[in-house]
């Protein structure tokens, strides 16, 4: 998030696009809640089901999926047409030709047009713009709604030029706002778990960055950018990846189309899986290594608003399990290296002195509180809203994005679009939420579907429906809902016994190499 949460309850509207967030988000979606609640916000709610935030909105636009592009460039198209946009803004912190190249590409996205790609009417999409253009300061948050497409880098953009546009970026209650979909996501980001950098960002190709963590670590250091996992796993299958170490990961359930993961795994030579539990991937693995839970463990969160947090452990851990850094240090000195690390803070202060976004963040200074980076100093405060005033680069750079359809589009042997997301009563691939009587109880497998599908196929609620599509099958319960337009489906992703992810499609965005998990071509039968 370039925001803070709390800074929240200065948003004159808000924009949730691409993310249920009271399923997924609940903590963040009840402070939008109590913002509208008490009268200072507007919500504006666009995505291809009624989630339950549009109870609360000012308008609700449902559009079908992977249309996002269309619908921000018809947004942009209004804001111009009438002169709603920050002029200042834009004089004064966007690269002037950039803005000319997005003018020149909005044109042509009227609302009849935007109304034919999304299927949001016209005048709905006015509405929006109007509201949205007006306001004062207006904040714009998505998930992976918006990130998990085949076009999910020109999705993103697409948020910023909007922003930036209208001149809310750098202030409170504005902003860029990805929910982030796991506690530590951002925080693992940040220390290098991405395969093209090292700690804040630092990428790997840089010289200037190679010769300085070169000099840190006296070592030799690749100079070569990683490989993506989403990559990997097709390497693997192809023979060319022999060894995979996973580590707090069940690609057997949260894998597109998972056939091909399966066998991906199936042919590596040798399998290491570091986890807490014996999950569907474990099972596969050659080594299961034992790890802590969060409440066994020290350590530092960086939360889904940059703040770095203090974890401070509760309880022991059962058996052999060990921490995750104890882990890697035994297989590295086992490797010949000789690491001599004695705790999470002598690491955490090692993360600061490579890394220019921590570097004046210590365990002293989080205390109970945190510190949002960018910290640069030791009398830093830390920055809870990004680009006040400018934008480390300079001037802003707009980008000119033309719409592109999903990779796979419903035609008449596949005729319903199928999404995949979270339901509240159980978390990502049910690792821990599934172990719990009560939770299974509150909610179990299950597809989504419009009451005109239900009647056209036949079927009546808690009724078993056959979802099939390219890559596979599955049988699961009808829940028929309102909430949902006639020609979508939406199945939750945490169930092993109907698991969605034997039928998404592993296309990949062509520059973050993430899955388009969230659009593909199904069909509905009784089963």
């Amino acid at each position: 998030m370039t925001n803070d949460i709390k800074g929240m309850k200065d948003s004159d509207v808000a924009l949730i696009i691409g993310s249920d967030t009271s399923e997924a988000h609940p903590v963040i979606s009840a402070r939008i809640k109590q913002a509208v609640k008490e009268g200072r916000t507007k919500l504006i709610v666009i995505d291809p089901k009624r989630i339950k935030m549009a109870d609360h909105a000012t308008i609700y636009a449902c559009q079908r999926p992977g249309t996002d592009v269309a619908v921000l460039n018809g947004m942009m198209h209004l804001i111009l047409k009438n002169g709603w946009e920050d002029k200042e803004f834009v004089a004064s912190r966007v690269e002037p030709e950039s803005f000319e190249a997005l003018k020149a590409e909005v044109e042509k996205f009227t609302p009849e047009y935007v109304e034919q790609i999304s299927g949001i009417p016209a005048k709905t999409l006015e509405e929006i713009a109007e509201l949205f253009g007006k306001a004062k300061v207006a904040a714009l948050y998505y998930a992976m709604g918006i990130t998990q497409h085949t076009t999910g880098v020109d999705n993103v953009r697409s948020t910023a030029n909007l922003q930036m546009l209208c001149g809310n970026m750098g202030v409170s209650g504005g902003g860029v706002n990805p929910l982030r979909g796991q506690s530590n996501v951002q925080g693992a980001c940040d220390l290098g778990g991405l395969p093209v950098v090292y700690t804040g960002y630092q990428q790997v190709v840089n010289p200037d960055v190679h010769a300085k963590m070169e000099k840190f670590w006296e070592v030799k250091l690749n100079l070569k950018a990683g490989m993506p996992m989403t990559v990997a796993f097709d390497k693997a299958y192809e023979g060319e990846m022999k060894a995979f170490y996973i580590m707090g990961e069940n690609p057997m359930i949260s894998d597109p189309d998972l056939h091909h993961a399966e066998e991906a795994l199936k042919k590596l030579d040798f399998l290491v899986v570091e986890d807490i539990f014996l999950t569907e991937t474990a099972k596969l693995a050659d080594v299961v290594l034992p790890a802590t839970t969060y409440a066994e463990k020290d350590g530092t969160f960086t939360n889904t608003e940059r703040r770095v947090q203090i974890l401070n452990k509760a309880v022991c851990a059962p058996g052999s399990a060990k921490h995750d850094w104890e882990i890697h240090q035994m297989l590295a000195n086992k490797m010949g290296l000789n690491w001599n690390y004695k705790n999470a803070e002598e690491i955490f202060s090692e993360i600061a002195a490579v890394t220019p976004s921590y570097a004046g963040m210590s365990y002293e200074r989080l205390g109970r509180n945190g510190l949002h980076w960018p910290c640069p100093a030791a009398d830093h405060p830390g920055t809870p809203v990004l680009h006040v005033g400018k934008f480390s680069k300079g001037l802003g750079t707009m980008f000119a994005i033309p719409f592109k359809a999903p990779a796979e589009m419903p035609d008449e042997e596949y005729p319903t679009y199928l999404t995949t997301g979270r339901i509240l009563q159980h978390f990502h691939t049910g690792t821990m939420s599934r172990k719990s009587a009560g939770l299974n109880n509150l909610a179990g497998p299950h597809v989504m579907i419009s009451v005109e599908d239900a009647e056209r196929i036949g079927v009546k609620n808690s009724e078993n429906v056959k979802v099939t599509t390219r890559r596979g099958s599955i049988t699961t319960k009808a829940f028929i809902t309102k909430r949902i337009p006639k020609g979508t489906a939406y199945v939750p992703f945490h169930f092993w016994e109907a698991p969605a992810n034997i039928l998404t499609n592993n296309a990949l965005d062509p520059i973050a190499k993430i899955p388009e998990y969230k659009v593909c071509a199904c069909k509905l039968e009784k089963a």
